[in-house]
C-alpha cells in the first residue's frame, strides 16, 4: 500500500496519475498548502522541502518526495512506463527533466504572476508567457513524428499532461501547436488520467 500525500495541483496529479496507471493500491491523505498544512512537523518529517506530494512505500518502509524522483520510484517499483534499455530509459529521463526543470517552473511562474500575484507586473507576466509558448513549441516538435512525447506513452507523458491541460486556465491557446493539442486530448482521454485528475 502506498501512503500519497497531495493536493490539487499539477505537481500532486503526476503522482495520483502515475498511481492510477500502474494500479497499485493507494491511501489519499490531502496536504492543504492553501492552509499550510505542508509546514506540519509531521508534514516535513516526510518531507523536508515542504512541498507536495509525496509517498510512503508501506511494503519497503521508503519515503520519497520530489515529483519526478516519485514517478521513478514507482515506474521501477512496478516495472511500467519506464524502459528497461538503456537508450530509451535515458530519452524518458531527459524529457522528464525537461519538464522538472523548464515545463513545471516556467508554468508556474506564469501561473503565480497572472492568477495569485498582488500586483499585476506586466514584465512578469510576458517573460513568462513566452518561455511557456516556446516550451509548447518544444513539446510540440517533438510530438510531430510521435503519439506520446518518446514514442511510447511513459512517466514523462504523465509528469508532462497536468501542466500543459492547465492551458486554458492560463488564458492560452493550443491552436497553433496542433501536435501538442492532439497530445493533450489523447492522454486526457486515458481512464487513468481521467481519476488521477481528480484526487484528492
Amino acid at each position: 500500500m502506498i501512503d500519497l500525500y497531495t493536493f490539487t495541483t499539477p505537481n500532486g496529479r503526476k503522482a495520483s496519475i502515475m498511481l492510477e496507471e500502474v494500479k497499485l493500491p493507494y491511501n489519499v491523505h490531502k496536504i492543504d498548502i492553501t492552509k499550510q498544512e505542508q509546514f506540519t512537523p509531521e508534514y516535513i518529517a516526510i518531507n523536508p522541502n515542504s512541498k507536495i506530494p509525496a509517498i510512503i512505500d508501506q511494503e519497503t518502509d521508503i519515503r520519497v518526495f520530489e515529483s519526478g524522483a516519485i514517478l521513478i520510484y514507482l515506474a521501477e517499483k512496478t516495472g511500467k512506463l519506464l524502459p528497461t534499455d538503456q537508450k530509451g530509459r535515458f530519452q524518458v529521463l531527459e524529457w522528464l527533466m525537461f519538464q522538472m526543470a523548464g515545463v513545471g517552473p516556467m508554468f508556474g511562474q506564469l501561473n503565480h504572476f497572472k492568477k495569485f500575484a498582488p500586483e499585476k507586473i506586466a514584465y512578469a507576466i510576458e517573460r513568462y508567457e513566452k518561455e511557456t509558448l516556446r516550451i509548447y513549441g518544444v513539446l510540440d516538435q517533438q510530438l510531430a513524428n510521435n503519439e506520446f512525447i518518446c514514442g511510447d506513452y511513459s512517466i514523462a507523458d504523465v509528469a508532462t499532461y497536468p501542466w500543459v491541460a492547465i492551458y486554458n486556465m492560463q488564458g492560452l491557446t493550443l491552436d497553433n501547436h496542433p501536435n501538442l493539442k492532439r497530445w493533450v486530448e489523447t492522454v486526457g482521454d486515458r481512464p487513468a488520467v481521467q481519476r488521477g485528475m481528480h484526487i484528492p
